[in-house]
């Protein structure tokens, strides 16, 4: 058979038919990438590596290990510079106060900003910010008043102001970061990295806890750097400050963020989402009535009168503090429940882990702080708190092992179980803790504080971030109801951390007196009936999305 000219060109079809093959298979490839584009111009994150995922968690060591510098020495700073006792309940009071009535406003507006850096990152670089400026000055405030300051009682006033004042910025700031750090993660991550997210900030929480306990504990004055520093605070805080400012630089380079785009970019996105696939030119585009028609489906998306995107106006407005307050008080009910069992969790682990070291020395050791500094008694005491510090280091390393636990746990017992075996662990510990005070049985269920430490650190926005998968799905079928949403992840995180505000506050108001008049051993006895409590809210109350 000969294949003639005209045979050929009849077995082609038409030029024009052709044509609108290849406009129908990009406007496929388009729409399909435009569906990853929300009202808000967010875009639907791609998966991540797993290297990523670990840089991202490297905050989460850097501020843990910074804690655990405080937990080892601001009392010892504190009582160095002289603060009367009447006044630590003011220390430990005022950052929690201030974060609890804050949080909700920077989570809100994190959720809002426009920055091209994203609307997490400026919110974590000022937060760590301000961690190393308090930490400067509750640990060389003496150092720096004594360079400035000649007289004796001026000074000694004015050290004791500079170091509450550090104490209280490190606080605020150290509390506050952590809402912004898991938006972030839920922002750039897809529902199973954020699971995998949560997991590595548990483990880098835990390790970064046991690296900075291990580092209070050793003895520093011996060193080079003891030796050429003023004191061995000085020394803590270059290991602390170098730790963080690299753990925080990691971090900020670990994942970009998509800044938030309104109204007015709706055709820069269009036009990104065009340019990037090299389809046909924009003038094309307009010609055949594309880019018109989508920007009327983003529009379409809003109820008639209302814009899908906020504009600048709406975007202030939600920025007051009587619509912030609404909308925390509208949020859904499962939400307040979750926020209910979070306060739990974090007044039993707290009312625990505050007067721990001082359980070790005045119960278990049966020392006492008040003796003599030169007694028996005291040396006792003492010889127990450093005890109870190797057993917090123990709960920090169980934390980091159970973190990788629940990856292999969560298919077999779900959320609910994870989030039930957590509670049920840490208050059948500090229950028998408590009744049985020993040593070395004390030491050994110290890992089961692990098990609570790394439960509220990763369940709770596991859940929140469930539930927004859930409302998003919901989003996809009704487009009007994703308009109408207003709440993001970044208050919701915010609510979550306002928890653990509440909870210092409740404790630092009732539990000081409490300890005062029945002494150290009602603190694991009360984290115990707490942590009972919660268990039972956990298992009947919190909403488990299937």
């Amino acid at each position: 058979m000969t294949l003639t000219k005209e045979s050929f060109h009849g077995a082609l079809p038409p030029a024009s038919e052709v044509t609108k093959a290849d406009m129908a298979s990009t406007r496929e490839k388009e729409e399909a990438l435009l569906q990853s584009v929300t009202t808000s111009g967010a875009v639907v994150p791609r998966k991540r590596a797993v290297g990523r995922l670990v840089m991202h968690s490297m905050a989460m060591f850097g501020r843990e290990f910074c804690y655990a510098v405080e937990a080892a020495f601001v009392t010892p700073v504190l009582l160095s510079v002289g603060l009367p006792k009447n006044l630590y309940s003011l220390v430990w009071l005022i950052s929690p106060i201030l974060g609890f009535v804050l949080q909700p406003v920077v989570g809100s507006a994190s959720d809002h900003c426009t920055c091209n850096w994203g609307r997490r990152r400026p919110y974590i670089l000022g937060l760590g910010i301000i961690m190393l400026l308090g930490m400067a000055l509750y640990l060389n405030g003496d150092v720096m008043i004594s360079a400035f300051i000649g007289e004796r009682d001026n000074r000694r006033t004015w050290a004791i102001v500079i170091t509450m004042l550090g104490v209280v910025l490190f606080d605020f700031a150290a509390d506050f970061i952590d809402g912004p750090i898991k938006a972030y993660l839920f922002d750039v991550c897809s529902h199973q990295d954020k699971e995998k997210g949560l997991h590595y900030h548990a483990l880098f929480t835990g390790l970064g806890g046991a690296l900075g306990y291990l580092t209070g504990a050793m003895d520093w004055g011996q060193t080079v750097l003891g030796y050429s520093l003023a004191s061995e605070f000085q020394v803590i805080f270059f290991f602390a400050a170098l730790v963080f400012l690299v753990c925080l630089t990691v971090h900020l380079r670990s994942i970009p963020e998509v800044p938030l785009r309104y109204k007015n970019e709706e055709t820069k996105i269009l036009l990104e989402v065009t340019e990037s696939y090299k389809y046909s030119t924009i003038e094309e585009e307009i010609k055949n009535g594309y880019l018109k028609s989508t920007c009327t489906e983003i529009k379409a998306a809003a109820k008639p009168g209302k814009c899908a995107v906020m504009s600048h106006t709406e975007d202030q407005r939600r920025m007051t503090l009587k619509s912030l307050l609404k909308t925390l008080l509208s949020m859904p009910s499962h939400y307040r429940y979750l926020c209910v069992s979070h306060l739990f969790g974090w007044m039993a682990f707290l009312s625990n882990m505050l007067f721990f070291t001082d359980f070790m020395g005045q119960v278990v050791y049966q020392g006492s702080p008040y003796a003599p500094h030169n007694s028996t008694l005291y040396l006792t005491y003492k010889t127990g708190v450093e005890v109870g510090c190797w057993g917090l280091c123990i709960n920090a390393i169980s934390s980091s092992v159970y973190s990788y636990l629940q990856k292999i746990l969560l298919p077999y017992i779900g959320l609910k179980g994870l989030y039930f075996i957590g509670y049920l662990l840490f208050g059948l510990g500090t229950g028998l803790i408590g009744l049985f005070p020993n040593v070395y049985s004390t030491l050994a269920l110290c890992s089961l504080f692990g098990v609570m430490s790394s439960t509220l650190y990763t369940v709770p926005f596991h859940l929140i971030a469930e539930y927004h998968r859930e409302e998003e799905s919901l989003k996809l079928q009704d487009g009007e109801q994703a308009a109408e949403h207003g709440r993001g992840k970044g208050i919701d995180c915010a609510a979550l951390t306002c928890m653990v505000q509440l909870a210092q506050i409740i404790l630092g108001v009732g539990l000081g007196l409490l300890v005062s008049v029945a002494g150290s051993a009602v603190t694991v006895i009360s984290a115990s009936t707490v942590a009972l409590i919660g268990c039972c809210f956990v298992a009947f109350c919190v909403r488990y999305v299937e």
